[in-house]
């Protein structure tokens, strides 16, 4: 359908534990603070796979060693669950405790970043790719924030006061330059 589309480019999530599927340029991102962990595979270590050369090595809010680029994720308005076109700003859940609910990799960073903008949290860390429901909410009253992956997985489950938190990634400009001409070259991924 892609290629019957015109399509040129396709960017694929984890696709690098897809070895099968072609590719001409590799970006990994790294979570600045655990890294690979201690070094091993699942399920005695976190990792699917050794890591191995890529094109792109991207840090996630951490000190970059040379060839690497920094990123950071800067939040953005929540959105209400129940209706896309309610948003509301981060510091308009200042006034009392929130609930912050993460089931992601590093439901800390998510946290921390809740914290940094003045909010109180009681947090509330899922298993990474946890399967929600209705009593994994249970006793949680006032606002939930939660990153947009999770709400993705929590919209059917009536939590009328429930936002999705998006985040953006922030890239140093000279990262998309480094893609744009290393995607122009024909030796990419050689």
């Amino acid at each position: 359908a892609a290629l019957a589309a015109d399509c040129n480019l396709v960017i694929a999530d984890d696709g690098l534990q897809h070895r099968r599927l072609g590719r001409d340029l590799e970006i990994e991102v790294v979570d600045g603070e655990r890294r690979y962990g201690n070094g091993l595979l699942l399920p005695a270590g976190p990792l699917r796979e050794r890591p191995r050369p890529c094109d792109f090595r991207v840090i996630n809010d951490g000190d970059v060693q040379a060839g690497e680029w920094p990123m950071t994720l800067q939040l953005a308005d929540a959105i209400a669950l129940g209706d896309a076109d309610s948003r509301r700003r981060l510091s308009q859940f200042g006034a009392g405790p929130v609930h912050a609910v993460a089931g992601i990799g590093n439901p800390a960073r998510f946290f921390t970043a809740l914290s940094g903008l003045g909010l109180q949290l009681v947090e509330h860390a899922f298993e990474d790719h946890h399967h929600f429901q209705a009593e994994d909410f249970t006793g949680m009253a006032g606002p939930i924030l939660m990153t947009e992956k999770d709400a993705v997985k929590c919209r059917g489950l009536g939590l009328s006061q429930a936002w999705a938190v998006p985040a953006e990634a922030v890239l140093d400009a000279g990262f998309f330059a480094a893609v744009e001409q290393a995607l122009g070259r024909s030796d990419v991924g050689t």
